[in-house]
């Protein structure tokens, strides 16, 4: 039997050379230009210790400079490891704009604002309430659907008009955004729908947020006990069921890691995002929580998916770097 490795070993190998035992914050580790400010003021930070008083990982720093390089992108990177508390951050403050990944936040957010009955509850809407990339609720326009069936059309497969259908249930971009103030988060800020909500341009903050207020709201949600039990279970189920995100966290992760994500790509500037929770195998701890946010630097420029699944190969490598890289036979 002959066994070749992946692309991704040798990041997740070099990543984890000079980091198995570092648990400092380097220096300029987070970036940040007058074009794009931080989301909000850094706080004094202590040699390894976070802002929030947790240990943090050596940075990765050069790694994730030679990736906006190679790609001409920015990127964003904020990670948690829930088994050692452990983070790594790349221009963790900076505002990028979150297209598509805020569903899974708005569907978490009706979901802690609802009883069981009411997911149950038919919603109808019509041909003039669709939008484009609507592969679910196209099919239902009819027939209606309960609120639970858009909640899942949004999160796995990223319909545009049951997100809206959700938001309108939250109260709108306002009363989403309350929710998260509620759960602790001031840094995003939900303005429009979809699709609107996808057209982002350098020093815009309307519909953006940052890879740490993303990556916090997401532990909170799908990790810890923001949401009931069971309606953890059901967000979870459905972030594990998405259809949008193989090329990005999943191809990432060593062999036998399981994720669960939501993905968002954005019509300028070549944004593209993925917030994600991945589960090591059983008996190997508990879960990496990550945000990885990007774009490019003209306008009509495309996304590369390759360049937030080598992203996460650096994220695991330095945070699991015990972790097997995936291999072939």
């Amino acid at each position: 039997m002959t066994v070749t490795t992946t692309t991704r070993a040798p990041l997740l190998r070099r990543a984890a050379a000079g980091l198995a035992t570092a648990l400092l914050l380097l220096p300029g580790a987070a970036c940040t230009t007058e074009e794009n400010p931080p989301a909000t003021p850094p706080a004094p930070t202590t040699p390894g210790v976070a802002p929030g008083g947790t240990p943090t990982v050596a940075p990765v720093a050069e790694e994730f400079a030679e990736l906006e390089a190679e790609f001409d992108a920015r990127l964003g990177v904020y990670a948690i490891d829930t088994e050692s508390g452990a983070t790594l951050e790349h221009r963790a403050d900076e505002r990028f704009g979150y297209a598509s990944t805020f569903k899974v936040f708005a569907v978490a957010a009706m979901l802690a604002d609802v009883t069981a009955a009411e997911l149950a509850e038919e919603i109808f809407f019509t041909e003039a309430d669709l939008v484009s990339h609507s592969p679910i609720t196209e099919q239902h326009v009819d027939t209606g659907m309960t609120l639970r069936a858009l909640a899942e059309a949004a999160v796995r497969y990223s319909d545009n008009t049951a997100a809206n259908l959700i938001l309108q249930r939250l109260g709108g971009p306002e009363g989403f955004a309350a929710a998260l103030e509620a759960l602790g988060d001031e840094v995003t800020e939900p303005r429009r729908y979809e699709t609107e909500l996808n057209q982002w341009a350098p020093g815009q903050t309307q519909d953006t947020t940052s890879p740490r207020a993303f990556a916090t709201n997401l532990r909170a949600y799908a990790v810890d006990d923001a949401l009931a039990a069971e309606d953890r279970e059901l967000l979870v189920e459905w972030m594990r069921g998405n259809t949008t995100g193989d090329e990005l966290v999943r191809a990432g992760v060593p062999a036998g890691w399981v994720v669960g994500d939501r993905t968002g790509a954005g019509g300028t500037y070549g944004t593209r995002a993925v917030v994600a929770v991945a589960w090591p195998p059983p008996g190997e701890g508990a879960p990496v929580v990550l945000a990885l946010m990007s774009n490019r630097h003209e306008a009509a420029a495309e996304f590369d998916n390759a360049l937030l699944a080598r992203a996460t190969e650096l994220v695991i490598g330095a945070l699991r770097p015990d972790a097997e890289p995936e291999v072939t036979e």
